[in-house]
């Protein structure tokens, strides 16, 4: 989500957000100005659909705030993929679920949130860190205008999150900086280790980045 956008009615506004997918159809959305306060959040689920937070090496289920895979049962899920038996396989568990690749969590009022894509999280020993929340983090700097975080491969630790960074014109903004200012609001396993200094971010025609480009 854009910086700009995250305190309640800071724009004078009521943001409302949704969550769907090709193979999930309509999952949720924020509705009342309660859901609508939480403009992180994508909302509570439909009455229709069923959910599970799961995690990502066991597929065992989840609690409230811990982050995972989310899995989906529903009427507006599809039925597979016409003629690709393995895709239906790695999509579908042996009871229905759809995997949809989506890394999330619920909060303790209902309210589902989304992290990540699981195949944009970086591997760092056993852990996964995701690129969105640190770039978050990163924008909330003032002397920064755009980043992204990308994975630096390490033999040690498999990879290391990389902030690519676009600062202000004139800053003199520098890595030291910005990586103890990243430090001080994460987990040690998620801290940025290197920081790259670019023009600009590239990014898609709908806004995403575009990280195989860097």
């Amino acid at each position: 989500m854009n910086s700009k956008l995250t305190k309640p009615n800071q724009c004078g506004v009521c943001t409302r957000q949704g969550y769907g997918s090709t193979e999930g159809g309509a999952i949720s959305l924020a509705t009342g100005p309660e859901e609508c306060s939480h403009l992180r959040s994508v909302g509570r689920l439909h009455a229709n659909m069923e959910a599970k937070i799961v995690d990502t090496e066991t597929g065992n289920p989840l609690s409230v705030g811990q982050q995972g895979e989310l899995w989906l049962r529903g009427p507006t899920v599809m039925i597979g993929y016409v003629g690709d038996r393995d895709a239906n396989a790695s999509t579908f568990d042996s009871h229905g679920w759809l995997k949809t690749g989506d890394i999330c969590y619920f909060d303790d009022n209902g309210l589902l949130y989304i992290v990540d894509r699981l195949k944009e999280m970086i591997k760092y020993k056993g852990y996964q860190v995701s690129p969105v929340e640190l770039e978050q983090i990163l924008v909330s700097l003032p002397d920064i205008v755009d980043a992204a975080v990308i994975p630096f491969p390490n033999e040690e630790v498999g990879q290391l999150p990389m902030a690519c960074v676009v600062k202000k014109p004139g800053s003199n903004l520098n890595q030291a900086h910005i990586i103890d200012y990243v430090a001080k609001q994460v987990a040690p396993y998620k801290k940025i280790r290197y920081v790259l200094f670019v023009n600009s971010i590239p990014r898609s025609p709908a806004g995403k980045i575009l990280r195989r480009e860097l």
